[in-house]
Parts: C-alpha cells; structure tokens; sequence
C-alpha cells in the first residue's frame, strides 16, 4: 500500500514536471524527470516483485493450510482410534486381572489341597514306640483269637460229591462240625 502510494506521488511528479516543463526546450528539466522516470521504473519493478511475493505467499499459506486441515483431521482420527483401543486394552486389562486374581485363588487352593495329600500319602517312618505298640496289639490279638479256637468247637470243610442227572458230578464245600 505505502509502496503503491510512493508510485503515484512519483507518476504524478513526473506529470506535473512535465506539464511545467512542456514549453522548456533546451531540456533543464530533462535530467531530474529522467532522474523521476528511473526511480519509477524501480519502484513498478519493486511492485511487481512485492505483488509476486505476497500471490507466492498466499499460495504457500493456503497449500499449507489444506494441509494443516488434513494432517488435522487424521490426527483427530487417529486420537479417536487410539481412544477406543485404549478404553478396550482397559477392559482386557480388568478382565484379564480378574481372571489372573481366580485362576491364582484357584492355584492356591489346588496347592494347599495338594499339601494336605501329600502329607497324608507320603510314607512316614514309624517311631519305635509305635512300631512297639503296633506289634503288641496284633500279638494281643492273635493270643486271644487262638484261646477262642481252643476253648470253642471250630468248623472243618470237607469235599462231598453230589450227583446231577446225566452222570456230571459238583463239587461242593461242605462244613461240618469237627
């Protein structure tokens, strides 16, 4: 704008010179309206670089904005991607908590049942006292069972043949009173 202003104050200097010096022939006034036309000259030239700059820049700056508004827009989908994988990974992550918490709840009981029965199945050495009193109550037991088979009448098994029709004999266990 300052720039256009500057030019035509320049055009209009370079008019008004030359209205005035119209009827100078010898040229006086030549030099400062040459002088006049080459600062004009410059300054159109200067124009027309300043204009081609500031089209070059509004170009450069639109390009830059549409691609502003794309690298916008995906980045706003990617953040709403990653929103929802993460609201997702966070459900997994409670669901496989839980999951973690019963399976180990589940480890620990299997484990502690598994120590009860292998405290029950592992052979343990008996101690001499018990081995004593083991040894003494079958002996106990075997005393008295052969004073019930003395004192007591005991029963004897013999083999009788019993005949069936057709010659086939079966044998039979029968008991009998000794």
């Amino acid at each position: 704008a300052k720039t256009e202003k500057g030019l035509d104050g320049v055009q209009a200097a370079i008019k008004v010179l030359k209205d005035y010096y119209a009827s100078d022939a010898d040229g006086a006034a030549n030099g400062i309206i040459s002088i006049l036309e080459d600062i004009e000259s410059k300054m159109t030239a200067y124009l027309a670089d300043l204009t081609s700059d500031e089209e070059t820049a509004v170009a450069e700056y639109v390009s830059m904005s549409k691609e502003n508004g794309v690298d916008r827009a995906t980045k706003e989908k990617d953040v709403n991607y990653d929103t929802k994988e993460t609201k997702m990974l966070g459900k997994s992550i409670a669901e496989l908590s839980s999951d973690e918490d019963s399976t180990q709840e589940e480890l620990d009981a299997v484990t502690a049942y598994r120590e009860k029965i292998k405290q029950q199945c592992i052979a343990k050495p008996e101690s001499f006292e018990e081995r004593k009193k083991r040894r003494e109550a079958e002996l106990a037991g075997l005393k008295e069972a052969l004073e019930i088979l003395d004192s007591e009448p005991s029963l004897i098994q013999r083999r009788v043949a019993h005949r069936k029709l057709r010659g086939v004999e079966q044998n039979a266990i029968v008991a009998a009173s000794a």
